[in-house]
């Protein structure tokens, strides 16, 4: 039963767009302001609103590390926003000037796409910040974009109802007629379907459009075959034009919001009505499942988002915990591993990872170069993560298996140190614990409770290579 939980009702206009990170909420509307909540109490951040477009926003979307934010704008910008303070990092331009209605980034960060009323998709460089390739659909104002979960392709939907599929070139692969009065949202599932008679494997899209119809399809992407999009079904349910969908991050459920003023909930498999939530007042412009946690919100002209809570099928950060202690890591089941990487906030991966059939054993074997040739993660910082998450989850493995000497671990966090500091009072912590201690204007000592005579924290370079000697003895 999907319960409403919370009630957001700080825009003074139409809300347009939701979009959830790991940790956050973030809403748009037509009062030119992109509203930023954390997701522990439904309180909005110190620095939110952002302000800085001149005229309504339409769209926002986190990167997949939730580090940076994206608007979009009817000015004919899209900004880029550091999620930590708030501040503006970049200031996009589209090409033409034309309003831009949509803007998504690639699952690695690689790429932000933004989408225009003139029809022009402009893929931007997101370490330089810079234009890399641009086009233009057929007909009509571009809608709707979304990202497959590798990242080779993504499709856009235009008001002229056609949906395109492009690679990361821009090069266009397929336009295909889907929506007759036009398209007004897609999303791709991370959740891959298995073709069991010819050994494919496909992405999964929902489309929906004015003609009051979502649309089930199957895409197949495949270098010695192109692409090939093939329609599935037709989910109903709605009686006027409807205008957002999205899938939950397991591909079990699909949500719909609609201009007769509901919010329907799909089981994907069978196309059967799991919930109709008839909460808003007036058209519902957008709805979004956050990442591994049963909430889902959905967004009106009414000025008001709701938060819905609900029981999902998949693994989430909650059980990750009892799994680590009841499994061992290498026996990890697929699913397993996606709940790990929720838990580490790489919840944006679980497509990537699902699709490489990526278990316990593969996971502990990842390196940088399977990480970059073979799952084509392309930035750096997101690589470097992933491997660091993967040594914290080594190091965990052998703490459950073994009795760790007490001098290897951190008075604060009591986990076995990685970079050691002696502080002023003698001790040695863990260096990011101390500081998260200092931070927090403690300046006495975590032993003793005495006033720290001094801040500066050391390198215990000795009790560091002590550490690691003693870890080659235990993977031996």
């Amino acid at each position: 039963m999907a319960t409403l939980i919370h009630t957001l009702a700080d825009h003074s206009n139409d809300v347009n767009y939701c979009a959830f990170s790991s940790s956050c909420l973030a809403t748009c509307s037509l009062d030119k302001t992109i509203r930023v909540y954390s997701l522990n109490n439904f309180t909005e951040l110190p620095y939110s609103p952002l302000k800085g477009h001149t005229y309504a926003v339409h769209c926002c979307c986190f990167s997949p590390s939730g580090h940076v934010l994206a608007s979009c704008s009817t000015d004919g910008t899209t900004m880029v926003w550091n999620t930590h303070d708030g501040r503006m990092l970049a200031v996009l331009e589209q090409p033409s000037g034309s309003p831009v209605r949509v803007c998504r980034f690639s699952p690695e960060s690689t790429y932000l796409v933004s989408g225009a009323a003139d029809g022009s998709v402009v893929l931007w460089n997101m370490q330089s910040l810079k234009l890399y390739r641009s086009g233009n659909v057929k007909d009509g104002s571009l809608v709707a974009c979304a990202f497959s979960p590798n990242g080779n392709f993504f499709v856009t939907g235009s008001s002229c109802g056609d949906l395109t599929i492009w690679d990361d070139k821009m090069r266009c692969l397929y336009n295909e007629k889907a929506h007759d009065l036009g398209v007004t949202c897609c999303d791709i599932s991370s959740q891959l379907i298995s073709d069991g008679e010819h050994g494919f494997r496909y992405f999964q899209m929902a489309s929906c459009g004015q003609d009051n119809q979502i649309k089930l399809w199957l895409i197949l992407f495949a270098d010695f075959l192109g692409v090939e999009l093939k329609y599935k079904c037709t989910l109903n349910g709605h009686s006027a034009p409807v205008l957002a969908c999205a899938f939950s991050y397991d591909g079990q459920m699909l949500v719909s919001g609609s201009v007769d003023k509901c919010v329907i909930i799909y089981e994907t498999s069978t196309g059967n009505t799991l919930h109709t939530l008839s909460q808003h007042t007036r058209y519902v412009t957008t709805c979004a499942f956050a990442p591994c946690s049963p909430l889902l919100a959905t967004g009106s002209m009414d000025k008001t988002v709701n938060i819905w809570q609900f029981d999902l099928k998949q693994p989430c950060a909650g059980n990750t915990v009892e799994n680590e202690s009841k499994v061992a890591v290498e026996d990890w089941s697929e699913d397993d591993v996606s709940a790990w990487l929720c838990a580490q906030d790489l919840a944006d991966f679980v497509g990537l990872f699902k699709m490489n059939n990526i278990d316990g054993k593969e996971l502990l074997n990842l390196t940088k170069e399977s990480l970059t040739n073979e799952l084509k993660i392309e930035s750096l910082g997101l690589r470097s993560k992933i491997l660091q998450k993967i040594e914290e989850l080594r190091m965990k493995m052998i703490s459950v298996s073994v009795t760790i000497p007490d001098e290897f671990l951190c008075p604060i966090t009591r986990e076995l140190m990685k970079d050691p500091v002696i502080a002023a009072d003698g001790y040695s912590y863990e260096k990011e614990a101390m500081e998260n201690w200092i931070s927090n204007k403690r300046q006495s000592s975590p032993m003793t409770n005495l006033p720290l005579h001094s801040l500066m924290l050391t390198p215990n370079r000795t009790l560091k290579m002590a550490i690691s000697r003693w870890l080659e003895t235990q993977q031996k």
